[in-house]
């Protein structure tokens, strides 16, 4: 069963990226998320624990433990913004402009686009049927693509096409 075509402002890059991908293509700004969310968690607790008269004989470990929680809640934000950014969802420039780059140099050193894979064709679509959107139900589950597979929801061609106007451009000079 094919994905299902999601009307976007912006053009998606794929519906169902790889873990690696989504890190590697994560922004400034995503970095800045998450380490204010990882600071948010001990700076709350701390200020909740200054309002009550007789502080907490375990305030270290409430603010360890806050911080971890805030670490995995901006982790998990951060990767939900960069997700947002592959299914064209939001502005999405320059991630397209650097998938481009690099899905066309991994067919010109002869690369699979998404990698290989040692599991049957039933196991990877099984695989991208349970991830695709998956950053959506981090609340409930949080679930990540970590295997290689070729149902991205997304049109192959134009990686090709592009390709096709390099070398052209390239025999020229």
């Amino acid at each position: 069963m094919p994905p299902q075509k999601v009307k976007t402002d912006y053009e998606p890059i794929d519906t169902d990226p790889h873990f690696t991908r989504v890190v590697r293509y994560f922004r400034n700004s995503d970095y800045l998320v998450w380490a204010t969310t990882t600071a948010f968690g001990p700076a709350f607790y701390y200020l909740l624990e200054k309002g009550g008269r007789v502080p907490s004989p375990n305030l270290g470990f409430g603010l360890k433990l806050s911080a971890c929680v805030g670490a995995v809640g901006g982790f998990l934000f951060a990767y939900q913004r960069s997700s947002m950014r592959f299914w064209g969802w939001t502005e999405n420039l320059q991630e397209y402009d650097r998938d481009l780059r690099e899905m066309r140099q991994r067919i010109k050193e002869g690369k699979p686009l998404y990698g290989v894979s040692r599991m049957s064709e039933y196991a990877q679509m099984s695989s991208s049927w349970m991830s695709r959107y998956a950053a959506l139900r981090f609340s409930a589950f949080p679930i990540f693509n970590f295997v290689n597979h070729n149902n991205h929801g997304v049109d192959t061609s134009r990686y090709y096409k592009d390709l096709e106007n390099d070398d052209e451009n390239e025999e020229k000079f």
